[in-house]
C-alpha cells in the first residue's frame, strides 16, 4: 500500500482477490459481462479515484478478459495510468467531442469497445440504481445490443465490499484519525460570535491538512455545520448566521484517507443547556452506548437497532429512522455504501470486516442533537474508529 496518499492504494493481489471473487459472482448470476458506473466500485478493483465521475466513465468486466476496462474522458486517462494497475491496452479513452455533446453520444464508443474487445455479450449487468447511471444510457444500451440480454447488477459490487480487508481497515483508522482531530478542532474554535461559515472554515482546514502523518482529501459529503433552531435539520447547508450564546450547534463531518471514510458528528452546546435538552441528550447518549454493546458477530443489524430505541424509549422518545449504515469506500454524493442499515427490519448478520457510522441523531421540530460512532466489526466485538468522547459537549 502506498504509504503517502499517493499512486496505487493497495497491493496487486489485493485487487486480484476481488477481481476473482466477482468473476465468481458474475458466473454465478449467469452474466459474461458488467458495466460498472459507481466511482466506489471502481475504485475497489483499480484504485482509480480522480474526479472525473461528472461525466461519463464506466468500466468493463468481461468474465474472459484479465483486466477490467476503463473507458473515460481522453484527459483523465494519464491519471488512470499512475493509479492503477491497468495496462494500456485497458484504458480505452474517448476523445473530446463526445463530452456533453448533443451530436455524439459516449455510450456509441463504449457499445465499439464492447463489440471490439468483449468474446461474448450474451448478458450484461448494469447497475440499475447507480447515481451515475442514467435511464438515457441504458436505454442506449439496450438499443444498440439488441440481441444482448441485460441484468440487474445493482449492489452487486457494493455487497462485496461491505466486509473489509486489513489493509482496508487500516485505512478506515487512520480516517478515523482525521475525524477526531477536524471534532477537536471545530471544538476549541466554537464560541458565542462566531458564523457558522467561520466554524466550518475551521473544519475543511483540518479535514484536508489531517494529521502530522496523515493527509486528507475531499470527502463525499460537505460538513454540516447547523446552530440554534437549525439543528433540528439533519442536512441543510450552513450560513453566515452569528452563533450565539446558550444555544447548541450540531457538526456532522468525516475525515477521509484514500476514499475511505470515518464519519463522527457531535453537538457542542455553548452556555448552559435547559434541563429539557440534558434529558434529550442523556436519552441519546444512553440509547448509543445500549446499541454499541450489542454489536458483535452474529447479531443483526436490526438487533442492534432494537436496543437503541429500547433505551431511548425509556425518555418517552422514538427515532423514526435508521440508526446507521455501512461505510467504507465513498464518493459524491454519500460515503455510505448503500447496503446494510443499522434499523429494525433489518436482517444482516454481522460479520468481522463490516464497518458502520451509527448515527442516533434525534431531530425534532426545533431543536436536534447528534452524538455518533464509526466502527468496525471484529471477532470478539466492535473497534471503534474515532476515539472523541460520545458526549454531548457543554462549554
Amino acid at each position: 500500500m502506498s504509504p503517502t496518499g499517493d499512486g496505487i492504494p493497495f497491493e496487486k493481489d489485493e485487487f486480484a482477490k476481488r477481481m476473482t471473487a466477482l468473476k465468481a459472482e458474475m458466473e454465478r448470476r449467469e452474466m459474461d459481462t458488467l458495466l460498472i458506473s459507481e466511482p466506489s466500485n471502481i475504485y475497489y478493483l483499480t484504485g482509480y479515484e480522480a474526479y472525473s465521475f461528472y461525466v461519463f466513465q464506466i468500466m468493463v468486466v468481461h468474465r474472459d478478459l484479465r483486466e477490467p476496462i476503463w473507458i473515460g474522458r481522453y484527459m483523465d486517462a494519464v491519471s488512470v495510468r499512475r493509479m492503477t494497475y491497468l495496462s494500456n491496452e485497458s484504458i480505452r479513452p474517448y476523445s473530446d467531442e463526445y463530452v456533453q455533446s448533443a451530436e455524439k453520444d459516449p455510450v456509441d464508443f463504449v457499445v465499439a469497445q464492447l463489440k471490439e474487445s468483449c468474446p461474448t455479450l450474451k448478458a450484461i449487468g448494469v447497475e440499475t440504481g447507480s447515481f451515475y447511471y442514467t435511464a438515457r444510457t441504458h436505454n442506449r444500451l439496450v438499443e444498440s445490443l439488441p440481441a444482448t440480454r441485460f441484468v440487474d447488477a445493482e449492489l452487486l459490487i457494493n455487497w462485496m465490499r461491505i466486509r473489509k480487508s486489513p489493509v482496508e481497515v487500516a485505512l478506515l483508522r487512520e480516517a478515523g484519525q482525521i475525524s477526531n482531530a477536524m471534532m477537536t478542532d471545530a471544538v476549541e474554535a466554537a464560541q458565542p460570535g462566531i458564523r457558522e461559515c467561520d466554524l466550518t472554515s475551521v473544519i475543511y482546514r483540518r479535514m484536508i491538512a489531517g494529521t502530522s502523518e496523515y493527509g486528507g482529501v475531499y470527502p463525499s459529503s460537505a460538513p454540516y455545520v447547523l446552530s440554534g433552531s437549525r439543528t433540528g435539520e439533519p442536512h441543510a447547508p450552513w450560513s453566515d448566521r452569528i452563533i450565539s450564546q446558550n444555544t447548541p450547534v450540531n457538526i456532522e463531518t468525516s475525515g477521509c484517507r484514500r476514499r475511505y471514510h470515518a464519519p463522527i458528528s457531535r453537538t457542542i452546546y455553548l452556555g448552559s443547556p435547559p434541563n429539557s435538552y440534558i434529558r434529550l441528550a442523556d436519552a441519546v447518549t444512553e440509547g448509543i452506548e445500549a446499541a454499541l454493546a450489542e454489536v458483535r458477530p452474529g447479531v443483526t443489524c436490526s438487533d442492534v437497532a432494537r436496543s437503541f430505541q429500547q433505551m431511548i424509549a425509556r425518555h418517552g422518545f422514538h427515532k423514526e429512522s435508521r440508526i446507521g449504515y455501512s461505510i467504507g469506500i465513498g464518493f459524491p454524493p454519500t460515503w455510505g455504501e448503500r447496503t446494510a442499515s443499522l434499523r429494525e427490519g433489518d436482517h444482516t448478520v454481522l460479520e468481522p470486516g463490516m464497518a458502520f457510522h451509527m448515527m442516533p441523531g434525534l431531530w425534532l421540530d426545533d431543536v436536534g442533537i447528534v452524538l455518533t460512532q464509526s466502527f468496525v466489526v471484529n471477532d470478539s466485538g466492535r473497534e471503534d474508529l474515532t476515539t472523541f468522547p460520545r458526549q454531548l459537549i457543554v462549554k
